[in-house]
């Protein structure tokens, strides 16, 4: 098939690349085909454009201090690597080293063996009296951290909803796990008040079907099933009375914005 012929299969495909979620060997061939033709390397950019602005949206995450502490100890071990290298290929250059140098290196030996002895023993003297409070912080550490891991969201399906003149204007994420469809503003739309905007799935046959009203705040969730999703190919959000029309009237209002539902295990 000739990607450049069909826009709509290389939109999808477009931004699912630019997305991350295109992957093995359907990611190198779109990269095969950007190579070779330039409009796909045009529908890729665009894309990349698109999900870059999001990032001006999302609240910024601060790192915790293990991350920091575990990059300096790797810097730290990298450092020592590259000093003993340098040390050994100074020896190296030298045929016959000098007695002052071994008699130096004898003597680090018994200093670090020395050094070692102490430390061990300090640490298990320490270990024996704290040992009990760090296995309690590290049980209370690993609890808190499964239950970080059961709360993230388990993003499977992503959809950038469009206007007319293609500008992005909802970003609508549905996590399984959750059975939690998002929808977040990213333009500066918005209705009257005694207007809805009212979310729809466009399945390949058959009428739509109403995923729920939204809210009038940036950030709205929604609760659906994965069977409420799964193999929609597209979502549209319509201008709706207040509280929004049952789904069996279908879109009684202009159609909004409308854009493909992209599965993230594609």
């Amino acid at each position: 098939m000739n990607l450049t012929q069909n826009p709509e299969l290389l939109d999808r495909l477009a931004a699912s690349y630019s997305l991350g979620t295109l992957h093995g060997g359907a990611r190198r061939r779109f990269e095969q085909l950007a190579r070779e033709y330039p409009q796909v390397r045009a529908a890729a950019l665009l894309w990349q454009g698109r999900w870059s602005a999001f990032s001006e949206v999302q609240t910024p995450v601060q790192p915790d201090a293990v991350v920091w502490t575990r990059i300096a100890n790797l810097l730290q071990a990298e450092t020592a690597k590259a000093k003993l290298a340098r040390q050994r290929e100074a020896a190296s250059k030298s045929a016959w080293p000098t007695l002052a140098w071994w008699r130096g290196l004898a003597m680090a030996g018994g200093l670090a063996t020395v050094a070692a002895i102490s430390v061990g023993l300090w640490s298990h003297q320490g270990l024996r009296d704290t040992s009990e409070q760090k296995l309690s912080a590290l049980q209370t550490q690993l609890q808190m951290a499964q239950a970080e891991l059961q709360a993230a969201p388990q993003i499977q399906y992503v959809a950038v909803l469009a206007d007319g003149k293609a500008d992005a204007s909802m970003l609508v994420t549905f996590d399984p796990r959750h059975q939690q469809l998002v929808l977040q503003r990213v333009s500066g739309f918005k209705e009257a008040d005694n207007k809805s905007l009212q979310l729809w799935a466009l399945p390949q046959q058959g009428a739509p079907r109403s995923l729920g009203v939204m809210g009038d705040g940036k950030l709205d969730q929604l609760t659906a099933q994965e069977t409420d999703v799964k193999a929609v190919p597209a979502l549209a959000i319509s201008l709706e009375p207040k509280g929004g029309v049952p789904s069996s009237m279908g879109p009684t209002g202009p159609v909004l914005f409308k854009g493909a539902l992209i599965r993230r295990d594609l």
